[in-house]
């Protein structure tokens, strides 16, 4: 059980995570008639790593959505760092320290790892077109800060030596490597990851664990993150809210989800009288 509170809660391995960071209240998201997200409730605290998970079609993509801008509900309210979020667009979002990847790999194809990282760095920079142009002062100043954080993250993520590689020429593998260091670049409070994991064989879901694991202590990030694995969500996670046909039917540590009812029917269709 968790020793939670309104300052945080002491995970079993004896981590301290902190207050509310993001919350999610009463959130509904309507296609038409159908309700792909219905009355969901839950909150992701500081450091910690919350797991959202369910079968296909429970709503997970689009509550990821929700929390990144691409999708506006239609009832319920979005708070972030203690402040009720207006209706904002996805560059908005970003630039209050939320960044994410995506389910279907979204880099630009032609351009080298490298470059593609640098694009991470966009809602970091605050000087003008002019005065990047002509690079002087403090455009020159960003321009090196910049590059000194991507630099960081691709050390960190050990992708050197695919720095000037064009990123169509890579391996899938590596590919998602490369989108998690785009969105790193950011610097997010909170980074959402939309099946980080998919497509992966063993050695690189390996590789991908120790990773999220590694953003998570070394650079204090939240994370969010979509999987299917569930052996990857009961070892990286440190809470699991759980979404079915849009609604929530669980919420807690792995251990209490791995014993909830509701879910095993949910994954494994059982039921008991």
């Amino acid at each position: 059980m968790l020793d939670a509170g309104t300052d945080g809660y002491v995970t079993e391995d004896g981590r301290k995570i902190g207050g509310v960071l993001m919350e999610m209240k009463n959130i509904t998201l309507r296609f038409g008639g159908v309700e792909a997200i219905k009355d969901i409730s839950f909150d992701i605290r500081e450091g910690e790593i919350r797991a959202i998970i369910g079968p296909n079609g429970a709503g997970k993509s689009s509550m990821l959505n929700v929390i990144s801008g691409f999708y506006v509900p239609q009832e319920g309210e979005v708070w972030f760092r203690g402040q009720r979020r207006p209706q904002m667009k996805p560059f908005q979002v970003a630039a209050q320290g939320i960044a994410r990847t995506f389910q279907n790999i979204a880099l630009f194809e032609g351009m080298s790892v490298l470059d593609n990282i640098m694009t991470g760095r966009l809602t970091q920079m605050k000087s003008g077109l002019a005065a990047q142009t002509v690079w002087l002062g403090k455009a020159q100043r960003e321009e090196v800060a910049n590059r000194a954080r991507v630099e960081r993250v691709i050390d960190f993520l050990e992708i050197q030596h695919i720095r000037k590689t064009p990123v169509a020429r890579l391996p899938y593998g590596l590919k998602k490597r490369v989108e998690l260091a785009r969105a790193l670049a950011a610097e997010p409070m909170l980074l959402l990851l939309d099946e980080p994991m998919a497509g992966m064989n063993v050695e690189e879901k390996e590789d991908m664990s120790r990773f999220i694991l590694d953003v998570n202590d070394e650079f204090g990030t939240t994370i969010a993150l979509i999987e299917h694995d569930m052996g990857v969500v009961m070892d990286l996670s440190d809470r699991v809210v759980v979404m079915d046909y849009g609604k929530k039917i669980g919420d807690g540590t792995p251990d209490e989800v791995r014993n909830n009812q509701d879910v095993i029917d949910a994954y494994l269709g059982v039921s008991h009288d």
